[in-house]
């Protein structure tokens, strides 16, 4: 498929999507929203794809939406809060996702924070910069930001940053929980698709299953209704080919071959 506003190709067993607006420091759009929702879903139906990468082109990662955009393609109706991310239910699909790591390369501000704070990791670059501007420009947080950044950095620090709405840097982020490593400009893409190439060497149903028990469990506080969620899986697990090969690789001392049999299933 082609794309206008987004690029996509493959890295190994990982899926590489770039942002593709550069002029514009990637700045969001509807239409980039559905383009990365196609991207997305096509990555998770392509077998030879473990793991997907996200970054930005040139010098930024996203500047928050486009607000010439809106002025200049939307209507009144179009503005209101169910429309405006293009259609997506964003949190859903990268919850229900293969592994997905954000790179951030450069500026990510406003909606650029908030779509990867659902992400599995963030590896944010010395250059990097965040914002969560939202109370400067009139508004409120959205993409279920308001739950993934108390779960990230914790209440008085989710206060701060959304209060003051005062950038920080990828050093700064990393220290507050905002982002999970850092990396140096030069490096940041390769140690991103590292990480990612080691997410992608797992089973993807393993991987995908344990992410739906992380985004279930992670405010529950009844123990036993956590257990009942994972026993769930594991009985599933039971009966997969990832689980008879991981048992067999271990009984013939040599190194599982999980895409091979699920190919075979």
């Amino acid at each position: 498929m082609s794309y206008e506003q987004i690029k996509v190709e493959q890295r190994g067993n990982v899926c590489l999507i770039t942002l593709n607006r550069p002029e514009k420091l990637n700045a969001w759009t509807p239409d980039m929203s559905r383009e990365l929702g196609t991207a997305i879903a096509a990555a998770n139906e392509t077998d030879d794809v473990g793991a997907i990468v996200m970054t930005g082109e040139g010098r930024g990662f996203c500047a928050g939406a486009d607000m010439s955009y809106f002025q200049n393609n939307i209507d009144a109706s179009e503005t209101r809060a169910h429309k405006r991310d293009g259609g997506i239910d964003w949190v859903s699909l990268i919850r229900s996702s293969k592994p997905c790591i954000a790179a951030v390369n450069g500026p990510a501000f406003g909606i650029g924070v908030t779509q990867i704070l659902p992400f599995d990791m963030i590896v944010a670059s010395t250059a990097a910069k965040f914002g969560l501007v939202f109370v400067k420009v009139g508004i409120v947080p959205e993409l279920a930001s308001s739950h993934f950044l108390i779960q990230r950095v914790g209440w008085g620090k989710a206060h701060d940053l959304l209060l003051t709405a005062r950038p920080v840097s990828g050093e700064e982020a990393v220290s507050l929980g905002l982002a999970d490593r850092l990396s140096s400009p030069q490096t940041l893409l390769t140690d991103a698709l590292e990480l990612a190439e080691q997410m992608a060497a797992n089973p993807s149903p393993m991987l995908r299953m344990t992410k739906e028990l992380l985004s279930a469990n992670a405010c529950d506080t009844d123990t036993g209704r956590i257990q009942a969620r994972e026993h769930e899986k594991l009985e599933t697990c039971y009966t997969l080919p990832e689980h008879k090969e991981a048992v067999a690789a271990f009984a013939e001392k040599r190194k599982p071959h999980f895409k091979a049999v699920r190919a075979k299933a």
